[in-house]
Formats: C-alpha cells, sequence, structure tokens
C-alpha cells in the first residue's frame, strides 16, 4: 500500500516529538520543515509527567536516563505575613511523580532520532497555507505567535494578557538535597526545577513593571532567601511574556494547529507542554486508526475527532491553572480566607490523590 505524506512544520520540541511519534505509523511518510535560519538556544527546562516520560520511551530508540531527572517530591509554598507555609507536599519512595529535562539537549536527542530514522528534512521558511498542498495532512508547530494560524482560526481563541512576564535561568549550588518546589510569593509564583544533582532551573512569573536593573543579584538574593542558603551561581537568565490563548479552531481542511500555537497557558502548573505530549499520543492514536481502515486522511474525519477528543481537557486545564494563578494573587481582602483554605488542604489526601492522577495522566481516562 502506498504510504500517505505529512508534513511536520517547526523544529521545536513540540514538532520533533510529533514528526518522530507519527513516523513510527508505517502507512506515512513524515516530511519535517524546519526555517532557513539558525535559531537561538532554548536555555529552559521542562517538567514532564511519568506517563509522557514512558512516551518519550515508545518514540525514541534508546532513551538516555541521565537526561531526565526525576523527582520524588514535590513541595508547595505560600507567602503569608512573609513566612512561608508549606501547605502541601506530595512524595513517593519508590515511584516517580515527574521529570525534568533541559530543553537544548532533547532536542539535539531527537533531532539526531530523526536523522536516524531518515525522516525528510526540508529547510524552508513557511508564509502561507498555499505552500503546503500536495500533502495529505499538515501539524503546525510554529510557537504561540506565528501569523499563519490566522488562516486556520475561524473563531475568536479564549485569550488573556497577564501583563506579566516569565524569568527563567539556570542556578549552580552545593546543597545536599533540593527538590521540585512552588513558591507563592507576593512578587509572583516561583519555580524551583531540579535537573542534576547541582543544578536547578527557576521560572519566576513577575508583573511587567518588575525591577529589571540588576536582576541576576534580585534573582539571587529571593532564591537565598526562600531556600536558606548563601552562595549559589545563576546563569542563562531569560524572559518571555506571559499569556493565556486557548484555540477553539483546531483545524482547517488537512492541516492542523499543534503545541504553543493550539494552547498557551501559565507556567505555575508546569502543564504546558505536557498537554503538548498529550494531544501527539491522541492525534498518533486517532491518524492510525483512519489509516489503519485503509482511509486517506484527508477524506476521513481524523482531525475533527482529534479535536473533539482533545479540546475539552485543554480548554479546561488551560482555564482551571487561570483560576488557581488569581487565587494566588495578593489580595488583603481574601488573603486570611485564604490562609484558612491552605491550612486545610494538607489534611485533604483525597485531593491530594487527584491531583497526582490528573497531573499525570491527565483528564482523559
Amino acid at each position: 500500500m502506498k504510504k500517505q505524506r505529512i508534513c511536520i512544520v517547526g523544529e521545536g520540541l513540540a514538532g520533533l516529538m510529533t514528526a518522530l511519534a507519527l513516523n513510527n505509523l508505517p502507512s506515512l511518510e513524515v516530511h519535517l520543515i524546519t526555517k532557513k535560519n539558525k535559531l537561538k538556544k532554548d536555555k529552559r527546562t521542562t517538567a514532564i509527567s511519568v506517563s509522557n516520560y514512558k512516551f518519550f520511551q515508545e518514540i525514541l530508540t534508546k532513551l538516555d536516563k541521565k537526561l531526565f531527572w526525576p523527582s520524588k517530591k514535590i513541595d508547595l509554598f505560600y507567602e503569608s505575613n512573609d513566612k512561608k507555609i508549606n501547605f502541601l507536599n506530595f512524595s513517593e519512595d519508590k515511584n516517580n511523580l515527574l521529570y525534568i529535562f533541559e530543553n537544548d539537549k532533547i532536542k539535539e536527542v531527537l533531532n539526531r532520532e530523526i536523522k536516524k530514522k531518515k525522516i525528510k528534512i526540508i529547510k524552508k521558511n513557511i508564509n502561507k497555507l498555499s505552500e503546503l498542498d500536495g500533502y495529505e495532512f499538515t501539524a503546525l508547530c510554529l510557537g504561540r505567535n506565528s501569523k499563519i494560524y490566522q488562516d486556520v482560526i475561524k473563531r475568536r481563541s479564549i485569550e488573556k494578557d497577564y501583563g506579566e512576564i516569565a524569568l527563567t535561568g539556570y542556578v549552580k549550588h552545593d546543597l545536599k538535597d533540593v527538590s521540585t518546589s512552588q513558591f507563592f510569593l507576593k512578587e509572583g509564583p516561583l519555580a524551583i526545577l531540579p535537573f542534576s544533582k547541582n543544578n536547578f532551573s527557576f521560572v519566576w512569573s513577575v508583573k511587567k513593571e518588575f525591577k529589571i536593573n540588576n536582576i541576576n543579584a534580585i534573582i539571587k538574593s529571593k532564591i537565598c532567601e526562600i531556600l536558606k542558603v548563601k552562595n549559589i551561581k545563576i546563569s542563562k537568565i531569560q524572559s518571555y511574556p506571559l499569556m493565556l490563548n486557548l484555540k477553539r479552531t483546531y483545524y482547517k481542511n488537512e492541516i492542523l494547529i499543534l503545541g504553543e500555537g493550539l494552547h498557551t497557558i501559565h507556567p505555575v502548573a508546569g502543564q504546558g507542554f505536557n498537554l503538548v505530549m498529550r494531544d501527539i499520543k491522541k492525534l498518533k492514536e486517532v491518524l492510525k486508526y483512519y489509516t489503519g481502515l485503509g482511509m486517506s486522511i484527508k477524506s476521513s474525519p481524523a482531525l475533527e475527532d482529534f479535536s473533539n477528543q482533545r479540546k475539552s481537557e485543554n480548554i479546561i486545564t488551560g482555564v482551571g491553572i487561570d483560576l488557581t494563578h488569581n487565587f494566588f494573587k495578593q489580595n488583603k481582602l481574601l488573603n486570611p480566607l485564604k490562609d484558612i483554605i491552605l491550612k486545610n488542604i494538607s489534611k485533604n489526601n483525597t485531593l491530594k490523590r487527584i491531583s497526582k492522577f490528573i497531573s499525570n495522566q491527565g483528564l482523559s481516562i
């Protein structure tokens, strides 16, 4: 049977993972379109759930476990009256709760795998959808801001500008143990993500008006304060604007939006790329089903099926994280009530179990 030619546009994590995942389907011939110009290095880390780590294992011929730092403990803190209250924690003795990796290193691994699998790479800058004619299916993995999406979208997206930026960077330290943590501070939420024995990354969401003069010293002072340490070394500081963007139109004809272009959410819960991975898994499952029936992707309801199965979870998760972020914002009137709520959360084991399940599996069962 002749293979159906499909195209993945984008050289980020979403594009590379999609190309490799769909290349495993014997009925498809995958082409990967990447930009001509060399991209800047992505000096960030990403946290993924255990189920998504297993998906990495399925996609890659051999997974280097050293690139994925396991976490068996997650602590959540809330700042109240200048005190950091540990209101919720998750821990496992044997099983891991999540894994953290450095984006650039995993991109290198994925690119090597693409060359090994002999996936055709086309270096071309795409400016309009007509340049993608001739494929049975195309996935656009072009990040959050591509203008091409406007040719696909029919309905207004759910949008919100947070008026915030995320400050990210790496920290080298000599502490004995640093667990994965989220601190809901007065300035904004700050996440600590260990990716090796003596290194962790941070993501600090602050208002756009936050003082950027001598930002290295400000970040160092804050991290030293919350971790009660005197000497750390900070590097690779980056920043990017924060917004909520949840598409309500996923596809047009045989062209699908995927990755951050489909849903951009606040980083406070670390679920952005986990949603992307679940989208890729579902897409692979749907295309495998319809091509297995001998149907061409163009003439099948595959993209409608994918949209129906993924849209609800993506929107509910995005809106839920937005509500969580709003809950933890400083508010003089509501802060006393929040203190009472958070003190009782730690006693609720059922809530813990539900939270762990959703973080790992998502809302789809």
